[in-house]
């Protein structure tokens, strides 16, 4: 029986050789995802070279997805590039001048804060591992309150949950990077943080009119913020597909609502005939370990019932101890699911 859903793998430390790609494509990957978030234009073009004469090896066709790394919101510098601490019921002053982030002050590159924010939102950083509650709003500055405190690095992930922020689709670094793809053939461009159809269009627009004879590259909508799950329909319309991004969408809503959500973004994209990949977390244990938790085996068997289209591993083969391994396993899972699924 041939595997209908597709396994996209994270390309990364663990799985760029040679010969760890070679295996992978043996285990069964048909697509390879590069992270524009992490790497240079120089080693993005090491692997893309790597990838094609890996399948040429294998005799078969394996496609490139590039992910851009959107507008994502970051902290700034740490004194030293060393982590500060954030206790748990301090006070802390959210800014976008510049500074420095220390204990008492956290530096955000998002100028538009103090009008974006009003006391009661909340502020997100480390994946959720550290969260502030807004208090007061002075001028250009925020005071929040630590509700769950951690070590907070320099260039640390920010998410303002539910709230709309004024962010170009695409950034400067974005432009720079869709160049660089477009040049090297990739077959598909994941746009990051989407929240409208328009965000679709402007990349549409920035890839331009292909050579007579040239496919243009698939877009993928990335859904990890709570706008664009309301606006689902007309990203449909405009996206090649979408992608369930579970980890950034976790920090939007609360994680109870994830997996129905995920439901709800499957059955859209198969009504409105796109490809849907679903990611983050599939098999997080096989990072370190050589066998996934029944849970995982069962979430990854649920997305295929729920009718995945790819499914996608990232750090099970970006940095993983067992990037080939997790990559085999999501093949037995998904042929056993495909087995048994009522299509």
């Amino acid at each position: 029986m041939k595997r209908r859903a597709k396994i996209i793998a994270t390309l990364g430390p663990a799985s760029g050789s040679p010969a760890r790609l070679a295996a992978l494509v043996e285990a069964g990957v048909d697509v390879f995802r590069l992270n524009f978030s992490h790497g240079t234009l120089h080693e993005h073009a090491e692997h893309l070279d790597a990838i094609r004469r890996a399948a040429a090896s294998a005799g078969r066709p394996v496609a490139i997805l590039q992910d851009l790394q959107g507008p994502k919101l970051r902290t700034g510098p740490t004194p030293g590039a060393a982590p500060v601490r954030l206790e748990p019921g301090s006070l802390v002053r959210l800014s976008a001048s510049g500074g420095a982030t220390t204990p008492t002050s956290i530096e955000l590159t998002y100028p538009p804060l103090a009008r974006a924010l009003t006391p009661g939102a909340r502020v997100v950083l480390r994946d959720g591992e550290i969260q502030l509650t807004v208090e007061k709003v002075e001028g250009e500055a925020v005071l929040a309150r630590v509700t769950a405190g951690g070590d907070l690095g320099p260039r640390a992930g920010v998410h303002f949950p539910g709230l709309r922020l004024a962010t170009d689709a695409l950034t400067d670094k974005d432009r720079q990077d869709l160049s660089f793809g477009l040049q090297r053939g990739v077959d598909a461009v994941a746009l990051s943080f989407v929240r409208r159809a328009a965000d679709v269009r402007a990349l549409r627009q920035a890839m331009g009119e292909r050579p007579a004879g040239e496919i243009s590259p698939w877009i993928v909508a990335k859904i990890e913020h709570a706008e664009a799950l309301d606006n689902l329909g007309e990203i449909l319309q405009e996206a090649d597909g979408v992608l369930v991004a579970r980890g950034d969408l976790d920090l939007e809503v609360t994680a109870e609502k994830v997996p129905s959500i995920q439901k709800r973004i499957i059955r859209d994209a198969n009504a409105a005939g796109r490809i849907v990949i679903t990611a983050t977390q599939m098999l997080e244990s096989m990072v370190r370990s050589p066998r996934p938790t029944r849970a995982e085996v069962s979430d990854v068997a649920n997305a295929v019932f729920d009718g995945s289209d790819a499914l996608m591993l990232s750090g099970e083969t970006a940095i993983g101890d067992y990037p080939v391994e997790a990559v085999r396993m999501m093949d037995r899972i998904i042929l056993d699911a495909e087995r048994h699924a009522v299509l």
